[in-house]
């Protein structure tokens, strides 16, 4: 006879308590880049709606940018830092390729021993980990979860790249999610395309660059392929996060996505036929595309800035290199 092994469960609803974020310490305006891709402080605005980015100093990483973020977070939700028992950070610029960004900065936040592990999913990630919070939260496997998304895109970005160079910012954003009464955190649309891996991500390899085959591997991107993606293919995809919520456009607060291009936000906005009332998250203009960080710097921007938001509903979408996405309804903190 076998025995049987023990079972738990956790809470039916999650939801989100608070928001942290850290940004670059400088701010970088397009005249500052303009030279090496022969471009126009005009040319930049008109096709992404970035004025200016922010970037961190040489010697600030993804790591140092994640754990301000996360200690803002945790302050602001009165969750005790050692009650907080796992860390998800969501990154590509993980200045070494082990040990993890979310080991040390559990640590760092006085969290240590909670379980910490890395998600690679470019833009999408950190979409991609308040879904894996939820779901390990409810099922028994943690109480309080750290969700971070962290870059320092300036480290891997070519300035003579005319397709990304200038998108690109530092910065971090975090989330507490913990326990909740009532739903907090609706159910997420995810999925990826690897047929179409090539559109966007690193150049080359790091053993291509050890062995002196190639220069320092940077971002790089086919501008006109990812616009298309993001436009048609995420426009769905959002649709559908809406109807998994069992929401229409008129019930969201806020709307926000990954901040790619304010092109692209616009148009998502159109085509989702969201109500004048909805506050949409604009963040770009001034940080720049910080991918996995872009979400969470967006809604902690907006939850300073509109503080009548807190309790509304907000649609929140990541898209990027893999190609992946995720996208879900959740209760603003």
């Amino acid at each position: 006879m076998t025995a049987a092994l023990n079972q738990v469960s956790g809470p039916a609803y999650t939801r989100i308590y608070s928001y942290g974020a850290a940004r670059g310490e400088n701010a970088v305006p397009n005249d500052d880049l303009v030279g090496p891709i022969d471009s126009s402080d005009e040319w930049i605005r008109q096709r992404t709606g970035i004025v200016t980015r922010v970037r961190a100093d040489k010697d600030t990483d993804a790591i140092d940018l994640a754990a301000a973020a996360a200690a803002e977070a945790i302050e602001k939700s009165g969750v005790p830092a050692d009650q907080v028992d796992l860390v998800i950070v969501a990154t590509i610029s993980n200045p070494k390729q082990t040990p993890s960004v979310s080991a040390i900065v559990a640590d760092r936040v006085g969290a240590n021993p909670a379980a910490a592990y890395d998600v690679n999913a470019a833009c999408a990630g950190y979409a991609y980990a308040v879904t894996q919070a939820d779901a390990l939260i409810k099922a028994g496997a943690a109480r309080y979860a750290l969700v971070i998304g962290t870059e320092k895109l300036s480290d891997i970005v070519d300035p003579t790249d005319r397709s990304i160079s200038f998108l690109l910012g530092d910065g971090a954003g975090a989330a507490l999610i913990g326990p909740s009464d009532v739903p907090g955190i609706a159910p997420a649309v995810w999925g990826s395309d690897g047929s179409k891996a090539d559109a966007v991500g690193m150049n080359s390899t790091l053993t291509e660059f050890r062995d002196g085959e190639v220069p320092w591997p940077t971002l790089r991107q086919e501008g006109q392929t990812v616009f298309r993606w993001a436009v048609w293919e995420m426009a769905k995809v959002a649709r559908e996060a809406l109807d998994k919520a069992g929401v229409e456009p008129a019930d969201i607060a806020a709307f926000i996505p990954h901040q790619a291009n304010m092109r692209i936000i616009d148009e998502f906005a159109k085509q989702l036929g969201l109500p004048e009332s909805t506050v949409i998250a604009r963040d770009i203009e001034t940080t720049g595309n910080t991918s996995a960080a872009s979400i969470p710097l967006a809604s902690h921007r907006l939850m300073a800035e509109r503080p009548e938001l807190s309790g509304g509903l907000a649609l929140q979408i990541g898209f990027g290199a893999g190609l992946v996405f995720a996208a879900q309804v959740v209760v603003l903190p």
